[in-house]
């Protein structure tokens, strides 16, 4: 009876195991952020109105597309924690964060400094914007616009047109003249951490500073300069290829990867 037992056991814990890892398939961030408490999808689609939804990515992102009713903290930036506290102390709901997707960390970064700033009852929703934009159109706003028409999401093919490899990109814009070139660093500052991959002739506008990153992509236009532009992990400059278009920037590649293809390609 006893061996009966123990071997039901077992199997009750490899199923719990196997039950555990299945759900964490195809997201990365989960093993490297254990203290991060989740939401699910349908979960927070469920509880809609009675949490407060916090999108961590920056500015040009969540004004491009983001959940409905949701507010903005960046998780980049220096002020984070005290807004957040700030947010806790208007309101007792669940926060809850997101941004970009399963490989963008920025939703458990972000809850892990609402934790280390003191704030209970928050939580990461990490299967990102775009997920649930395709999934609640109703309850996604794209451009200004909800319910937003998912066609009017830029199709993967258009996106993935302008992907380069971290090797092609180099070579490319290396080859490109100083004069019809122009190389950007959009990521944020913590992220970049003060340093660029391409020293002396690249120029860093975070996506957090609209303005910045406005008066750039201007100046491309104006001089016919084609645009190199690289973030963190090749995700977040798929929301700013609206941002080119609104602007009519018409020449432009991104690295593939981003940052961490460049320094696994090139430098590893």
């Amino acid at each position: 009876m006893k061996n009966l037992i123990l071997s039901v056991s077992i199997l009750f814990s490899l199923f719990s195991s196997m039950s555990i890892f299945a759900s964490d398939k195809g997201f990365p961030g989960r093993a490297e952020y254990p203290e991060v408490a989740l939401y699910q999808k349908a979960d927070l689609l469920k509880d809609f109105n009675k949490v407060m939804i916090v999108d961590a990515r920056s500015a040009l992102e969540f004004k491009t597309i983001h959940v409905k009713g949701s507010v903005n903290i960046p998780v980049s930036s220096k002020k984070f924690p005290d807004m957040v506290k700030a947010l806790r102390e208007r309101t007792s709901k669940p926060i809850v964060f997101y941004c970009n997707g399963r490989t963008c960390y920025k939703s458990y970064k972000a809850t892990k400094k609402a934790l280390e700033a003191g704030l209970k009852n928050v939580y990461a929703y990490d299967a990102g914007i775009f997920e649930w934009a395709k999934t609640y159109p109703k309850y996604a706003v794209l451009q200004g616009v909800s319910p937003m028409d998912p066609k009017k999401i830029i199709p993967k093919k258009a996106f993935k047109s302008r992907l380069l490899k971290p090797k092609a990109f180099t070579e490319k814009a290396r080859a490109t003249p100083a004069s019809q070139r122009m190389i950007l660093d959009v990521r944020d500052v913590y992220q970049r951490a003060g340093v660029g991959f391409f020293i002396g002739i690249e120029r860093w506008a975070s996506m957090d500073d609209e303005a910045k990153l406005a008066n750039y992509l201007k100046k491309a236009v104006k001089e016919d300069r084609m645009l190199y532009i690289y973030d963190e992990t090749g995700k977040q400059v798929r929301w700013l290829q609206y941002t080119l278009e609104r602007h009519n920037v018409k020449n432009y590649y991104f690295m593939k990867k981003g940052a961490k293809g460049f320094f696994k390609d090139m430098i590893l």
